[in-house]
């Protein structure tokens, strides 16, 4: 079983990695929690040993929402638009406008813009920091490990629907929305160095500094309204995992940034009760260490 122990000495940095084991609780068999990045250049977005061996010996996968309901995604799709039959014109002054159409129609060859302007300004946005990153060929860790569990015929489900997460865009004003994807457009140079940052960050398995970064008040929209977008979220997940933990092992892979800090996953479960250790990132005799780090 998964024997082999590190001992870390008392410090409150938290271990660089991004698999993590949750135990007790009178929870028989242990399960693990990843944290992921959901787009990646495609030769950081690689499995681990370890997230491979916890793959094959784990009951079921959880992600944020459920990547084999295909119908579903594809439903969840007339929730990406904003309510009302509103466009980005409605939402934008006319040279603001202009400014985000002449950028997607000079750096976004695909999806048009026209089939972009009745979306939620937060996630065009997210296609411009997709552009941002230093590579042609993408991937997200998330497929990753989709494609490894279909080896082992892994059942698959989610901890939230792809509509709610489509949906949750409602609750925060479109202008402001608006007002971030155009400050985007204005800072590309910048967005580009901050996504170096987090992939840096993501790839030395320091959750830390994701942390650090993820709260760094950048006068953004997603800094603004971080308790409904993050906190709020892994509080419901923590709750449904508490149901779920005593039935079977599972891996849990959602967003790195839900992991650490105060109001984390990690934090939460463990003032559920449970006992979430760090694991290391390589396979030890054929077994998954665990590096064990006092609390």
């Amino acid at each position: 079983m998964f024997a082999a122990t590190l001992t870390f000495a008392q410090k409150k940095i938290t271990p660089h990695t991004l698999l993590w084991r949750i135990s007790g609780k009178h929870i028989t068999h242990p399960s693990y929690l990843f944290g992921t990045m959901h787009v990646l250049c495609a030769k950081d977005a690689m499995l681990s040993d370890s997230l491979k061996s916890v793959i094959k010996r784990c009951d079921e996968i959880y992600f944020e929402i459920n990547l084999g309901d295909m119908m579903g995604m594809l439903n969840s799709m007339k929730y990406m638009r904003m309510t009302g039959g509103k466009t980005l014109a409605d939402v934008l002054k006319p040279d603001e406008y202009a400014r985000v159409k002449t950028y997607f129609e000079k750096n976004v060859p695909f999806p048009p813009f026209g089939m972009l302007e009745r979306f939620k300004p937060m996630l065009i946005s997210g296609i411009i920091e997709e552009q941002s990153m230093d590579c042609e060929t993408k991937d997200g860790m998330e497929m990753q490990i989709l494609s490894e569990s279909k080896a082992y015929d892994k059942p698959v489900d989610g901890l939230e629907t792809a509509e709610f997460q489509a949906t949750l865009f409602d609750s925060i004003p479109y202008s402001e929305q608006a007002k971030d994807l155009v400050n985007s457009i204005d800072s590309v140079d910048q967005n580009k160095i901050q996504t170096r940052q987090l992939v840096a960050l993501y790839n030395s398995q320091d959750l830390d500094g994701i942390d650090s970064l993820s709260r760094k008040d950048d006068g953004g929209v997603e800094n603004k309204y971080m308790d409904l977008l993050l906190y709020k979220r892994n509080r419901k997940w923590a709750k449904l995992l508490d149901g779920l933990l005593p039935q079977k092992s599972l891996l849990v892979a959602v967003g790195a940034a839900h992991l650490p800090g105060k109001g984390g996953v990690i934090d939460l479960l463990r003032k559920e009760g449970y006992t979430v250790e760090p694991v290391q990132n390589q396979v030890s005799n054929g077994q998954v260490a665990t590096a064990r780090s006092t609390r």
